[in-house]
């Protein structure tokens, strides 16, 4: 009844119209086709190129400085505070925090999905809530969001003539250059590295300041009064208005040389007498290292959501404008330029996927001997990209890796679109038809089962929709590119095919490839062995899914998995640790021998940037972008000239033994330096890290002690190493209340004088001077010189001063001894922790990590009670990973499953389909032991996307063998015919695929190897699929269907095919 079900089109319908539309309006089909070329070149253009898409895992960082307070100080007295408050926050994950001299930094992390600008925002307001408690003086934190993604994409270093001080190279850094450079789009721009602030600095002489009976506070309060801000007035005068200001702040600094000390004494002591005045830097923390030389430098950090290209670009247009600001002997550069290596991994990828195209090309021509047909399969690939990159700007995608990625991984899915269609062309050409209806009914003809592949393959891409964290994010825009690519494929092969078919093919007869004659031997070779096993057909599929399942777990068991496939470069960190207490000047004299060492070994050095020491408190900020735990301690970020041959990792273990020979006091660790390896560090600092917390510190370090030594019995640890000094010189100074109140003196009095004489005024008393010339304000700070200030002695001889107007050395009312105390305390959830960390060599991070377990499970009868240790690092992230990855798998298997059951309206059909599944994922597996890697996230990727491939091939031997079957044929005979016909296309198509995938597996450039990976798993699940799909699955599809119904399972009356419209029809 045609009239009722006029209203009822089918997909079948809507896409046979859509082919006989193509072919009455081909121009329409060539216009569409060149607006898709246009717009897709206007997309690319404006499309953000990177090397990995934006991870979107925000953290929210809090520096707080508080200069000279020790790190228990910072820990109860602000820490603790903001640790309490932060928990308030919507969506807190996690508090971490670490606490040294001076600066306390505290990391929140959030759960998935959390508003970050909400979370900001309750940061900010929780902040300001916390520093209601605590001591008086504490100057609001540095609070900002920092991603994965935040990364150095290079450094802008500044070099000037030996009489430029570092401190005046800095001052030049961030007054003239820093404003210019952080209004660049897409920087973060932290202050610059290498020195402290500039600083009038007041250098009392200790022995001067004894003689005259005046301690450093004294000084500081004296210098407080006689140079003072105040505001200036007004007066009326003759119908004018003027200012009228005083000289109140010193305009030349040496006036602060009359200062007098003293009121209504004789005679008057000014700071002259006890005192030199410079312009000069608050008290050095730390030395920024270019080369091995101290220098200045500002880390070039791109924000997560801006292109390293982009952000490198605009850096190198603007290094004019940041010279001309400059005096003609300062110079600045741009160095370690990480845009090269993005750039050649760009083009690396895009050039393996050129070479996959043309490989798919030469294999199509092969099998169909027709140079037009394979040119119309070979036009396809490269519109349907085009397409795809319309659709990943419409999403938001930017040109990375993944989507990049994606694109080369669909160039040999995309033959399977239009090969299927050209070579059913071919077919009913040989049957007899003219060219035009050929065109027509063989692209009619596979327009459902083409769309099945499609929906198939699209199919496996929807849980990346649901996962969470790394995976989502890096799965996602390889799925859009993949996913865009076969529905532009899609649409192509069903309109661009045809008419390029009918032009461009010839009338006559096909005449066949140079394979036709091998292909017709195997094709009876085939049939007759597949006629043989069709009696032992239930034993041999069961056979063979015992041996697969058997196979995969062997195999899993064995295999290694890290996050991400490590990748052989020449860059690298490496973290040197001296004895604890060390002063930062030594550090850098290590950090020169450690790079002498390694430029030895490495045969040379392109470029070195790194930092001796910690950051200055007024830069506390400095400390999201680089932490140190203390002044012994360096970290370098090296390029060499070349990449070792032996590989990066076995370049640093030679590297370990030379500085265990030749600097034993000296801890190492080191890290990726390229953005791959630093973004997908998931922000750990170091692969292994296991916590001891607890409520009782010296248990948690007596117990991370007995780690270590566990740890470092394992084989493939290295580095082993507490992450927290815990005995760092320190010298106590315990006050006698009594004494001292008997002598006028007060803790107070104490405090501001030993703070002045040890560290500088500033942190008592801040007294402000204005650089006119410039308008830059400054601080004045009294201090005592570090070269006279080195001794107990020197300590114990401190004046204080008293309520009698006299200073009296400290020694009189207090102790003063040698001893040690912790250097830095890290929590973790308000709880204190000692962590261990090691970096891991010739093992992947799984089986690492079990190594860790099952050495922490040795030693758990010892733990103390309350102590609780937690293996961190990135561990976790990993088996955050995989878990979401198995569970998209499933999913993804499951929804296709449904697919096909909706489609053929049989579970069992469905379940015969999914019987290539083993075999993908075997075969996956079975290529990444054979090629060394690692069950990572893009060999998952991989592996979930040939599962997807594999089903579309098996839906056509299916598809076939059903029509077969319903048309009277026996389970046995359709399966037959339908995988004798379907031998050429199976094969062309997967040894296209194939074809295609081999540039990018083989990884054959250093910048594109993380992809290998992806296409290692897609070759061995495709390739053992295929056998499964030729073999297994005619021998499942005529063991499970033989005594199948002949009827659909329609429910329609009407319905001539349906079951319910056999028994009407039989009455």
């Amino acid at each position: 009844m045609p009239e009722e079900n006029a209203g009822h089109a089918s997909p079948q319908d809507h896409s046979e119209s859509l082919v006989r539309g193509a072919l009455r309006r081909p121009i329409t089909v060539i216009v569409v086709v060149a607006a898709l070329v246009f717009m897709a070149g206007a997309s690319l253009l404006r499309m953000k190129r990177d090397i990995l898409p934006n991870l979107g895992m925000p953290s929210i960082y809090v520096a707080q400085p508080y200069g000279g307070m020790s790190p228990a100080q910072m820990e109860g007295f602000l820490t603790y505070y903001y640790e309490y408050h932060f928990f308030y926050i919507n969506g807190i994950a996690s508090i971490e925090s670490k606490n040294i001299q001076g600066v306390a930094l505290i990391k929140l992390d959030f759960h998935p999905g959390t508003d970050m600008s909400t979370a900001l925002a309750e940061t900010v307001n929780y902040v300001d809530r916390a520093r209601a408690f605590m001591p008086p003086g504490t100057l609001p934190p540095f609070v900002m969001r920092f991603d994965a993604g935040d990364v150095p994409v290079g450094y802008l270093t500044f070099s000037s003539p030996p009489s430029l001080t570092l401190g005046a190279l800095q001052d030049l850094a961030l007054t003239r250059v820093r404003p210019m450079f952080a209004s660049l789009p897409g920087v973060s721009s932290p202050p610059p590295f290498g020195a402290s602030l500039r600083t009038i600095l007041v250098n009392l002489d200790p022995k001067k300041i004894r003689f005259f009976h005046v301690s450093a506070d004294q000084v500081a309060q004296a210098i407080a009064r006689s140079n003072i801000v105040t505001p200036a007035g007004n007066i009326l005068l003759g119908g004018k208005y003027p200012l009228v200001p005083m000289n109140s702040v010193v305009g030349d600094i040496q006036q602060l040389k009359d200062v007098p000390l003293r009121l209504a004494t004789s005679p008057t002591v000014f700071l002259g007498d006890v005192a030199t005045v410079t312009d000069g830097s608050d008290i050095p923390s730390g030395y920024a290292l270019v080369d091995g030389k101290p220098t200045i430098y500002i880390p070039v950090t791109k924000q997560a959501d801006a292109s390293t290209l982009t952000v490198v670009d605009e850096v190198k247009e603007h290094l004019a404008k940041f010279q001309e600001v400059l005096p003609k002997n300062v110079k600045v550069k741009f160095v370690f330029d990480q845009s090269v290596y993005v750039r050649a991994a760009i083009m690396t990828v895009m050039s393996e996927g050129a070479l996959g195209a043309v490989l798919t090309g030469m294999m199509v021509l092969l099998f169909l001997g027709d140079w037009r047909s394979a040119a119309i399969v070979v036009a396809n690939i490269p519109f349907a990209l085009l397409g795809a990159s319309i659709g990943l700007w419409l999403t938001g995608q930017t040109i990375n890796l993944m989507t990049l990625g994606g694109l080369a991984l669909a160039v040999g899915i995309l033959v399977d679109e239009a090969t299927v269609t050209i070579e059913n062309i071919h077919a009913h050409m040989e049957a007899g038809e003219d060219l035009g209806h050929a065109s027509l009914r063989a692209t009619e003809e596979t327009t459902l089962p083409r769309f099945l592949n499609m929906l198939s393959i699209l199919a496996v891409f929807i849980p990346s929709f649901f996962m969470s964290g790394a995976p989502r994010a890096l799965f996602i825009p390889l799925s859009l590119a993949v996913g865009f690519s076969m529905v532009f494929s899609y649409f192509l092969s069903t309109t661009f095919v045809p008419v390029m078919s009918v032009w461009t093919l010839k009338e006559k007869k096909h005449g066949g490839g140079p394979l036709d004659g091998l292909l017709g031997s195997l094709r009876t070779f085939y049939a007759a062995r597949l006629t043989r096993l069709l009696p032992f057909k239930k034993a041999l599929v069961a056979v063979y899914l015992v041996v697969m399942v058997g196979l995969l777990a062997l195999m899993l068991a064995f295999m290694g998995r890290e996050i991400f496939p490590r990748v052989n470069t020449n860059q690298f960190i490496i973290r040197l640790r001296g004895p604890a207490g060390t002063y930062f000047t030594q550090t850098a004299e290590t950090a020169k021998k450690a790079l002498d060492i390694i430029r030895r070994e490495a045969g040379g050095l392109r470029i070195s940037v790194g930092y001796a020491g910690i950051q200055p408190p007024d830069f506390a900020i400095n400390t999201i972008y680089l932490w140190s735990s203390g002044y012994e301690e360096a970290r370098l970020t090296v390029e060499l000239e070349h990449s070792p041959k032996e590989g990066i990792g076995n370049f640093e273990e030679r590297l370990r033994q030379k500085f265990k020979a030749e600097m034993p006091d000296v801890r190492i660790s080191f890290a990726p330096a390229d953005l791959i390896g630093e973004v997908m560090n998931m922000g750990a600092a170091a692969p292994i890290e296991v916590a001891a917390s607890g409520p009782d510190y010296g248990n948690d370090a007596a117990y991370a002690r007995k780690i270590l030594k566990a740890l470092s019995a394992i084989p493939s640890l290295r580095d082993v190493q507490i992450e927290q000094d815990v005995k760092t010189p320190s010298i106590a100074v315990t006050v006698d209340r009594r004494k001292a109140g008997i002598l006028g003196a007060t803790v107070k009095s104490v405090g501001d004088a030993l703070t002045s004489a040890t560290s500088s005024s500033r942190y008592v008393l801040p007294i402000f001077w204005e650089d006119r010339a410039h308008g830059v304000g400054y601080q004045i700070q009294a201090e005592v010189p570090l070269k006279k200030m080195n001794s107990i002695s020197d300590v114990k001889n401190i004046g204080v001063d008293t309520v009698f107007h006299a200073s009296i050395p400290l020694e009189r009312f207090a102790a003063v001894i040698a001893t040690t105390t912790v250097g830095e305390y890290d929590h973790y959830d308000m709880q204190r922790m000692v962590t261990v960390t090691a970096n891991i060599h010739e093992q992947d991070l799984g089986h690492a990590a079990r190594a860790v377990e099952t050495a922490l499970k040795t030693i758990s009868k010892e733990k103390p009670r309350g102590v609780f240790v937690a293996l961190r690092g990135q561990v976790p992230p990993m088996e955050d990973m995989f878990q979401g990855l198995v569970l998209g798998l499933a999913a993804a298997v499951g929804v296709i499953f449904l697919l096909m059951a909706a489609n053929f309206q049989s579970l069992i059909v469905a379940l015969v389909v999914m019987t290539s599944v083993p075999a993908v994922l075997c075969g996956a597996a079975a290529a990444l032991t054979i090629m060394g890697s690692t069950l990572n996230i893009q060999s998952f990727m991989g592996t979930i996307m040939s599962v997807g491939v594999g089903i579309a091939n098996a839906i056509i031997l299916v598809s076939f063998a059903e029509k077969h079957r319903l048309e009277g044929d026996a389970a046995p005979q359709a399966a037959l015919r339908a995988a004798e016909s379907r031998l050429r296309p199976i094969l062309m198509t997967a040894c296209a695929m194939i074809a295609g995938m081999i540039p990018m597996a083989s990884g054959l450039e250093e910048s594109a190897k993380a992809m290998a990976p992806l296409a290692q798993a897609v070759i061995g699940g495709l390739t053992l699929a295929t056998l499964a799909t030729l073999v297994v699955l005619p021998l499942a599809y005529a063991a499970f269907q033989t005594a199948a119904p002949k009827a659909t399972g329609s429910l329609d009356p009407d319905d001539p095919a349906g079951t319910r419209g056999k028994k009407e029809g039989g009455r």
